[in-house]
């Protein structure tokens, strides 16, 4: 796994294709999202991770200051925008109650999701699925990007259902004008 992370080092998807930059999901920078696990910039806690590394696959905590008025979902998404491939891998999305202001460690659970998240497909399957860079490969970025819509995901004509649609396929097709959104970034390296 080694000698693999080190021919692809130089290969990384970036964030030109992340969800943050989608023309759509453009809006007001006004919500600041934190975690008491990690902070902006710090390493994510290995137990954050992916079984096959060595951790749980347990969701961070996640928090973040009240939308706006007038919101009527919260979209999360997270992406590794270091992975090497053409575009950012989706580890997680899922649609938030406005209400809900936090969620606890788990929350994002496949199985198990916290009350008022519904959980979309994300590159990896449903649900929450942690950290896991090829060994090697250097550091990679988890952004964990938050979108407060004026107008459910639901409401998108002309979309799949967002149960079954791709994230590739989902994000560019959101409609709903994105009335403030916030980031989080943690690293892992292996």
């Amino acid at each position: 796994m080694t000698l693999l992370g080190r021919i692809l080092k130089n290969r990384r998807a970036g964030e030109t294709h992340a969800a943050w930059n989608l023309p759509n999901l453009q809006g007001p920078e006004l919500l600041t999202l934190t975690s008491r696990n990690f902070g902006d910039g710090d390493p994510i806690p290995l137990e954050h991770c992916l079984k096959n590394i060595g951790g749980d696959d347990l969701s961070p905590q996640l928090a973040w200051t009240p939308p706006p008025a007038g919101t009527a979902q919260i979209l999360l998404v997270v992406e590794d925008v270091d992975v090497p491939l053409a575009k950012p891998a989706v580890h997680c999305a899922a649609l938030i109650d406005p209400a809900a202001g936090h969620l606890e460690p788990g929350a994002l659970d496949a199985r198990k999701p916290a009350t008022g998240v519904r959980l979309l497909r994300s590159s990896l399957g449903r649900g929450y699925h942690g950290p896991g860079p090829v060994k090697g490969h250097g550091p990679h970025r988890y952004v964990f990007q938050l979108f407060a819509l004026a107008a459910p995901v639901d409401s998108a004509p002309g979309t799949a259902s967002p149960d079954r649609a791709r994230p590739r396929t989902l994000l560019p097709a959101v409609t709903a004008p994105v009335l403030a959104r916030g980031r989080l970034t943690g690293t892992v390296e292996r």
